[in-house]
């Protein structure tokens, strides 16, 4: 099974007041598992101005860095192809999925060879599958944003530099096997040929008791020795006497 783990990085919050995507990063899963192939570029968002200071803090990319790199359409075919049929990883799919949309929609107008050779011109919900989602339903009332699941998880997310779209989405990655059922650490495969479950279990080591207190002469008074001695002896077979 093949699912694309995805992340973007934006000049803001809101596609449709002119914020722009300006970096995407992509990863690549066979049944949950990264393979190392990966899909990454930096996008220059044509903005007027300097990055917003906000924006800035979160990933880092200023537009001078930008300026000479390639535009949402020149990357856009390139992506279709790696994500594929595939399914799309990606936590607060919402935010992700309508910025994409909103370029691809803007290239209508600003570039339509490039929009009318698109197998599909917008990224559908079935498509995708929502990490946020999937976790506000395995945690509800609980806080369930990137950061809280990889403390959860004890899963690393101070990883070099600022946040990244490709680190975003490793983590993530990382973050979905989890919530899929999580690594299993313990689990270990028999071997061909072996014995049985039971039989490869070790025994138990056995536990010497020892009492604190130990008991000092007897707890059994002589009167009722003899009555038990008397009572055995009537008995065909023992194993006292």
């Amino acid at each position: 099974m093949r699912e694309v783990v995805l992340d973007t990085e934006t000049t803001g919050l809101n596609p449709d007041k002119g914020d722009r995507i300006v970096e995407i990063g992509a990863i690549e899963l066979v049944n949950h598992i990264p393979t190392g192939n990966t899909f990454h570029c930096y996008l220059n968002p044509l903005l007027k101005g300097e990055m917003p200071i906000e924006s800035f803090k979160v990933h880092g990319l200023s537009t001078d860095f930008l300026s000479d790199k390639p535009l949402f359409s020149e990357v856009i075919e390139n992506l279709i192809m790696f994500v594929g049929d595939s399914k799309l990883v990606i936590h607060n799919a919402k935010f992700d999925i309508g910025f994409i949309n909103h370029e691809m929609q803007r290239l209508e107008s600003s570039n339509f060879n490039i929009y009318d050779k698109l197998p599909y011109k917008e990224i559908h919900s079935e498509k995708i599958i929502d990490t946020l989602e999937i976790a506000k339903k395995l945690y509800p009332g609980k806080s369930v944003s990137l950061d809280s699941l990889c403390i959860k998880f004890g899963i690393d997310n101070k990883r070099k530099g600022k946040h990244g779209a490709l680190i975003d989405s490793e983590i993530l990655s990382e973050v979905y096997l989890e919530l899929a059922g999580g690594k299993q650490p313990g689990f270990e495969f028999s071997q061909v040929g072996s014995e049985t479950d039971d039989r490869n279990k070790k025994a138990p080591e056995k536990m010497n008791f020892v009492r604190k207190n130990p008991l000092v002469g007897s707890r059994v008074s002589h009167k009722e020795m003899e009555l038990h001695k008397k009572f055995i002896s009537k008995m065909k077979k023992n194993f006292w006497y």
